[in-house]
């Protein structure tokens, strides 16, 4: 384990919706699901298998952002998809995944913690082995016990499952902190492939998030709904959990310079995302294509666009869809994620600015915006 990160934070990863879709065991290792699932619809659909709990710990990423993601019926592209017809059927579906990762903290919590709070986010950090300064770096902390506990914070990717913006109350009382408004377009908000700008209810919806201090995600919206709500939200915070510079993948799903630059002014951080298809515009499928130089170039553009490298993150969104065949030809599972750190070494990147990449980022916006 590479002692130069003593803690990394992936910002986007769809752990419930993958255990209860695929029936993933997500306390098996990638390979071992890899082999299990071997000419099944799982692998057919979201490749090779790159994320379990021992990738996770051995990679030291011991900090992430669970998302509680349902895909409209619209969407599907396989019959063994967990789909939702109405915003009820998102609801039971999104409190389902909700319900997974409480689970999974009260049968393992050993190893599992829910970040909903500053004082939980400390364990986790403590838990590794780290201690905070003034700075808000982190720095060893020879005092602690490192008991390897994976913090999760929950990200609910697409607001449908909040059936009216009132009843965010519910959900921020269940442990929710981060809420996009749109995957594809919903309700609330014109989305990656249909479009449409901010509706209504997307405003209200605004309004509620402000209300309780819950961050904005503004990964998977329109251009049109992206702009609109950095125009519109009132709230302190707002992030792009899993969404890389559109300069070099130019589609709706990415961001542009300025909306980069309005992230920025906000203090938001932005997830790079490892999937080739959104690394390189030209991508071919054969994963020899994409290397990390790609992923570099998109966390170089972010820091030359920002000024700094205070507002860049990882936000890989492994096995989101995807598989080890569509990430880049040096990363296989989650325990490669400290490469992308090493590539940024290599590249002449200061250490602390490097640790500010991998982890210290997303841990100050966590810091300033839990209760």
């Amino acid at each position: 384990m590479p002692p130069t990160f003593p803690l990394i934070v992936d910002a986007h990863l769809d752990l419930a919706y993958n255990a209860l879709t695929w029936k993933r065991n997500l306390h098996r290792a990638a390979h071992y699901t890899r082999l299990q699932e071997q000419g099944t619809p799982a692998q057919k659909h979201n490749g090779q298998a790159t994320v379990g709990l021992p990738d996770l710990i051995r990679g030291r990423v011991g900090l992430v952002f669970g998302t509680i993601f349902c895909q409209p019926r619209s969407r599907q592209m396989s019959p063994h998809e967990l789909t939702y017809g109405d915003e009820q059927e998102a609801h039971m579906q999104g409190m389902a995944q909700l319900d997974f990762y409480r689970r999974w903290e009260e049968r393992d919590p050993q190893h599992i913690k829910l970040v909903r709070y500053k004082k939980d986010l400390e364990e986790v950090i403590r838990d590794w082995g780290l201690g905070i300064d003034k700075a808000q770096s982190l720095i060893p902390n020879p005092q602690s016990p490192i008991t390897h506990k994976l913090g999760i914070v929950p990200l609910m990717e697409s607001a449908e499952p909040i059936r009216e913006p009132k009843e965010l109350e519910l959900w921020y009382e269940k442990g929710i902190r981060i809420v996009g408004p749109a995957w594809d377009t919903t309700r609330y908000a014109g989305g990656t492939w249909q479009g449409g700008g901010l509706t209504k209810l997307g405003r209200e919806l605004l309004d509620m998030m402000a209300q309780f201090n819950v961050i904005l995600d503004v990964s998977h919206l329109s251009h049109k709904s992206l702009f609109e709500a950095l125009d519109s939200f009132e709230g302190q915070h707002v992030i792009a959990s899993h969404s890389n510079p559109h300069r070099f993948v130019p589609t709706e799903r990415h961001l542009p310079d300025p909306a980069i630059e309005r992230i920025a002014e906000r203090n938001g951080v932005i997830g790079v995302v490892l999937f080739s298809k959104f690394l390189k515009k030209d991508w071919g499928g054969k994963k020899v294509e994409v290397t990390l130089d790609d992923v570099i170039r998109a966390i170089d553009h972010i820091c030359q666009v920002t000024g700094s490298v205070n507002h860049v993150g990882i936000g890989s969104d492994f096995d989101g869809g995807f598989g080890a065949e569509a990430t880049p030809r040096e990363l296989d599972t989650a325990r490669d994620l400290h490469k992308v750190g090493d590539e940024l070494l290599e590249r002449g990147y200061k250490p602390d600015h490097v640790q500010q990449i991998m982890c210290g980022n997303w841990v100050r916006k966590l810091r300033e915006a839990l209760p």
